[in-house]
């Protein structure tokens, strides 16, 4: 790219010279008109989704580069589409834009956009761009799903084993290491690893995030970490396994959503929607292989229960197709609680080192949260 086009700012070619240069990002027979026609096949539902970034709250330029800010934002709503059941069918993209901002970011923002939509057969098939005094993301995904394969979160039943399909707490402490670039510089391959000091009492608050207590880490494990925040993978991979599974057994019913605000949270608010409570055996939780040797116990289920972004699925159902599900899926799925009677989120550690706890939604991220 030579100088003068990565100079070029947005204000320089306004509205319509931007829009010239994203309308390559979407199909030639789908953009042009007010609004898109998506065609979808007789007995499914169109599943619709919005989730909004914004500079500063969601991603910013020291931890996001411009294609890693467009793949996490289509990431989020791909992973809402997964969440209930559904197949992704398009996006419309609302761009908010100071007028400074440069034209390479926002060409960027959508390369990282397209990247990620690729690997799901799906496209940018509208949208809109005004000028806002921060840069602001807004998607609208579109998915389609048979009604009877509709995931919701209201359908867990006492006795449902909760699975989750991956590791949690890599993309929390990813974004650390970010916001912290002096964790895991100083260490090559060959170098040995620090083990942080035990902390003592329970699982630490949301303030245990600061890099304070943490060990440094491997180059290699550093990587992995902040691949973790900056290009997570929704889980449309895990359904058509789940509906394998199920459609041997009936009738049948899952509940679930996705765990983009933490594990704690995905399962308190699956609780909350069904009427029922959960036990969470807290030495059943997934974690990062490179948490070994640089996180406390504490420190690490605080990043998978709280930490939020990791962006997998928490499902309920019956344990004979929750540990069919597992096996299946492997890399990291897990069986990590049940659904009970009540309304309590109890974690559990059945080392009785820790006494129980409630889990509630007060300690993960919440907007305008004082």
């Amino acid at each position: 790219m030579n100088s003068e086009l990565s100079s070029l700012q947005v204000q320089d070619i306004g509205e319509q010279g931007l829009l010239e240069r994203l309308q390559r990002f979407c199909p030639p027979e789908i953009i042009g008109d007010d609004a898109a026609v998506l065609s979808t096949e007789p007995g499914q539902s169109l599943v619709v989704t919005t989730d909004v970034l914004v500079d500063g709250v969601h991603f910013s330029e020291l931890t996001t580069s411009g294609e890693d800010a467009g793949w996490r934002a289509v990431a989020a709503n791909l992973s809402d589409i997964a969440a209930m059941g559904a197949t992704p069918l398009g996006i419309t993209v609302g761009l908010g834009l100071p007028g400074d901002v440069a034209v390479s970011w926002v060409e960027q923002l959508y390369q990282g956009m397209t990247q990620c939509l690729q690997k799901y057969n799906t496209s940018i098939v509208g949208g809109d761009i005004v000028r806002s005094p921060t840069t602001t993301i807004a998607i609208s995904a579109f998915g389609q799903v048979n009604p009877s394969r509709v995931i919701r979160r209201n359908q867990a039943k006492v006795g449902d084993a909760i699975v989750v399909t991956g590791v949690h707490g890599g993309s929390a402490a990813g974004l650390q290491l970010l916001l912290h670039s002096e964790l895991g510089q100083s260490l090559s391959e060959s170098d040995s690893v620090c083990v942080a000091p035990k902390s003592a009492g329970g699982i630490l608050p949301p303030a245990s995030f600061a890099p304070s207590g943490l060990a440094l880490l491997l180059s290699a494990d550093r990587t992995v970490l902040i691949h973790a925040h900056q290009r997570p993978k929704p889980r449309l991979d895990v359904l058509p396994v789940l509906w394998e599974i199920l459609n041997s057994h009936t009738p049948h019913s899952v509940a679930g959503m996705d765990s983009s605000d933490g594990l704690a949270d995905a399962v308190v608010q699956i609780c909350r929607a069904s009427g029922v409570g959960a036990v969470i055996e807290c030495t059943q939780i997934p974690l990062p292989t490179q948490f070994n040797h640089w996180l406390t116990q504490e420190q690490a289920l605080e990043y998978a229960l709280y930490g939020g972004e990791d962006f997998e699925l928490v499902l309920c159902l019956p344990k004979e197709q929750a540990y069919g599900l597992v096996q299946q899926l492997g890399e990291g799925a897990a069986i990590v609680g049940k659904i009970t009677d009540g309304s309590t989120v109890i974690l559990h550690d059945q080392t009785k080192e820790y006494p129980d706890q409630v889990l509630n939604l007060d300690r993960g991220f919440q907007h305008f949260h004082r």
